[in-house]
């Protein structure tokens, strides 16, 4: 091989790595932009939808998913039987990596207090849980707090919309457990790892082909802007609230995100900067897996963005700067109608406690 053929073999494999490297870097920002706007209810939004959808600006554009995009992938079982460990503190069987630590005395607080902090630290949700000997039923342990316990479970989230824990992670986890449990003289059961790291690429496979998010979009006419002033006040009218993020949230009763509005420019809608600022457009944006009755929820969204339309005097477009029109409409209705089915086949329900924890972080 000559020295100018290997030159243009380093050369394609340095392009290669670097067109890799900008996709991820480009994914990876829109999972963070959108956890920003809908994860602020729970500590735990791995948002991978199609790339064929996503955009650079990190929204993305309605998407029609076959019915056959789920055949191939492994089949979760949809409720995991309970063993002894998991069944008493209500974590997830599906979603929780839980040890169980029993000891013969009490457990130190210091103890408790240093397996938060340290199991806090693997970048996936942890929780804790210890047993009341008395009433005879498990509790869970919030930071900083402690109590007589003679057993713990301790929690690892397998999933969220960072992706899969990693073995590293898991073995980490088990490290810090162990370590602890060997300090105090205690027993610790791990369940087996193998299966977990098994079950959570599974499940990430499953949730990356229904993350999606529909956008909607208000765009001024003819070159003119919408007011700041005028935006706050149909926002608050409508039943918005602008939140710290800089984005207008919709709120369900229990104080949950349902969707939002965002500027389309990237300024955001900061509360002491609003009535100055001006823009070309808005964005009505809808976490379909987290959303309960993504169709009613979708159809609200709908409705205050045609009344958006009307008094501002915009157009209500796509991403692409199109129309949206019935035709339109209905297809983005029947996309979230199989995204939620599927999430519900698969023991899932859009908007559940499962989906909340799994499509966030």
């Amino acid at each position: 091989m000559s020295d100018l053929q290997l030159s243009l073999l380093v050369i394609g494999a340095v392009v290669v790595c670097a067109v890799y490297l900008y996709n991820w870097l480009q994914e990876r920002s829109y999972r963070r932009s959108v956890g920003q706007a809908f994860g602020a209810v729970h500590d735990d939004v791995l948002l991978k939808a199609g790339v064929e959808s996503a955009r650079t600006d990190g929204r993305l554009e309605p998407l029609i998913i076959p019915e056959e995009a789920d055949a191939g992938e492994p089949d979760l079982p949809l409720a995991p039987r309970r063993d002894s460990r998991e069944a008493g503190a209500g974590f997830d069987p599906l979603l929780d990596y839980v040890a169980e630590i029993e000891a013969g005395s009490p457990i130190a607080e210091s103890v408790i207090g240093e397996l938060a902090s340290k199991t806090a630290a693997f970048g996936k949700p942890s929780r804790m849980a210890g047993f009341d000997s008395q009433a005879g039923t498990w509790g869970e342990i919030g930071r900083g707090e402690g109590g007589l316990y003679l057993r713990l479970q301790v929690a690892l989230q397998l999933v969220n919309r960072s992706g899969p824990v990693s073995a590293a992670q898991l073995s980490a986890f088990c490290d810090v457990v162990k370590g602890c449990s060997d300090r105090i003289a205690a027993t610790v059961a791990f369940p087996d790892a193998n299966s977990a790291l098994k079950r959570a690429r599974d499940l990430d496979s499953f949730c990356a082909g229904v993350d999606i998010a529909v956008g909607v979009n208000v765009v001024a006419e003819g070159g003119s802007m919408f007011s700041g002033a005028r935006i706050r006040e149909l926002a608050q009218a409508a039943g918005f609230r602008l939140e710290p993020d800089g984005v207008f949230h919709f709120f369900d009763s229990n104080h949950r995100t349902l969707f939002t509005l965002d500027n389309h420019e990237p300024a955001p809608f900061l509360p002491e900067r609003i009535r100055a600022l001006s823009t070309k457009g808005l964005t009505l944006l809808l976490d379909v897996p987290r959303a309960a009755a993504g169709g009613d929820v979708l159809d609200r969204m709908i409705g205050i963005a045609n009344e958006f339309t009307a008094t501002l005097g915009g157009q209500l477009v796509d991403d692409n700067r199109a129309v949206l029109t019935e035709t339109g409409l209905a297809a983005i209705r029947e996309q979230v109608r199989t995204i939620q089915a599927a999430m519900e086949a698969r023991g899932i329900p859009a908007g559940s406690p499962r989906a909340l924890r799994l499509f966030s972080g």
